[in-house]
């Protein structure tokens, strides 16, 4: 094996990201080498690339960014015995401790000493990854690897929409960047009555009509609280929050209905002001924090969803370019005309 790889860096603190050359990481004892077959650009990814304030007080570069992937193992550490040399995974991205009070009571996804790959470790842009075994989840279909890649922020639309039952309901997707497609998605596949999609961006309209939203409604245009009210009885039943956006969670404590729930995954950069009593209190609701995917409930659930063929993830993943192309797939992102773009560390997938 050679001694270096290719990798895309937050080489120092500013805008933009490197394509360089890196040595390929050792593996621990428990861990695992996996070769990259595919690796997707996630939100976070960007917010990284455009160095914002959140990226400012959480990166440290140099650090090799991107989280979502699917790889071949081709390396066991000396205490691997649950995979093989030859497995094609998708892995958890959050390394926990397994010995706080939140993993010592099943909650490792909220572990007090999470890292994050490509935040807190060198992470999926690259040819070659060292994981815990632990995190790995073994695809034992022949699914494209490219879809395995998504399986990590689809558990978190997943996660988001699966914690409150949504069966029969009507349910609200706010904000449809590429986790809020999956859920709209997903959503439909879970038995969903009635989706809601809330949404501002054509592009994205039109991909969570053809995913599978009943209504679709742009509050630039509409008042968004009056149309859920129109398109439901009392209000939606089940909130799904992926856009952050102030007055879109405000807007959603309105016209969420009496008894109704709210997960919330969207992070806000400015502070949401919501009457208390009023909207939570006397209507009450129940809300939900949403982080990452439960370890490791949400990614059978994923993977089943997968398995059982219901997904159009061949609708979402909108783009695909080579790993040293991703500046194509940044600017993607940054105009929003985008589903998932999956890069490709060995060139473009045949």
């Amino acid at each position: 094996m050679k001694d270096l790889m290719n990798v895309i860096i937050k080489e120092t603190k500013g805008e933009g990201l490197t394509y360089t050359q890196k040595p390929i990481p050792k593996v621990g004892d428990n861990e695992v080498l996996i070769k990259i077959i595919a690796a997707s650009i996630c939100g976070t990814d960007k917010h990284i690339y455009e160095w914002d304030e959140w990226s400012q007080n959480r990166i440290n570069p140099p650090v090799t960014v991107g989280h979502e992937l699917a790889g071949e193992i081709v390396e066991l550490g000396k205490d691997v015995v649950t995979l093989n040399l030859g497995d094609i995974v998708s892995v958890e991205t959050h390394i926990v401790c397994g010995q706080c009070e939140q993993c010592r009571t099943g909650n490792g996804h909220i572990c007090q000493n999470t890292k994050i790959i490509g935040v807190d470790v060198d992470g999926a842009f690259a040819e070659y990854i060292a994981m815990p075994a632990g995190n790995c989840m073994v695809n034992r279909t022949k699914i494209d690897p490219k879809y395995i890649s998504v399986l990590e922020p689809l558990g978190n639309a997943v996660h988001t929409l699966t914690h409150f039952d949504i069966v029969g309901k009507s349910v609200a997707i706010v904000g449809c960047g590429p986790i809020g497609l999956m859920a709209v998605n997903a959503a439909k596949a879970l038995g969903a009555r009635k989706i809601i999609a809330i949404e501002i961006d054509e592009y994205r309209i039109k991909m969570a009509k053809d995913l599978g939203a009943h209504v679709v409604v742009n509050p630039l245009k509409e008042d968004v609280i009056k149309r859920v009210f129109e398109e439901t009885e009392n209000g939606v039943d089940v909130v799904a929050e992926f856009s952050g956006n102030k007055y879109a969670i405000e807007a959603a404590f309105k016209y969420v209905k009496l008894g109704g729930k709210m997960s919330l995954l969207g992070i806000p950069s400015k502070s949401i002001e919501i009457d208390l009593a009023k909207d939570v209190v006397f209507k009450g609701i129940e809300i939900y924090g949403v982080v990452g995917r439960l370890m490791y409930d949400t990614w059978y659930k994923v993977i089943g969803l997968l398995e059982a063929g219901v997904l159009d993830l061949d609708k979402i993943i909108t783009h695909e370019f080579a790993l040293e192309d991703f500046e194509k797939g940044f600017k993607l992102m940054k105009e929003g005309k985008c589903g998932k773009i999956v890069l490709f560390p060995s060139g473009m997938n045949e």
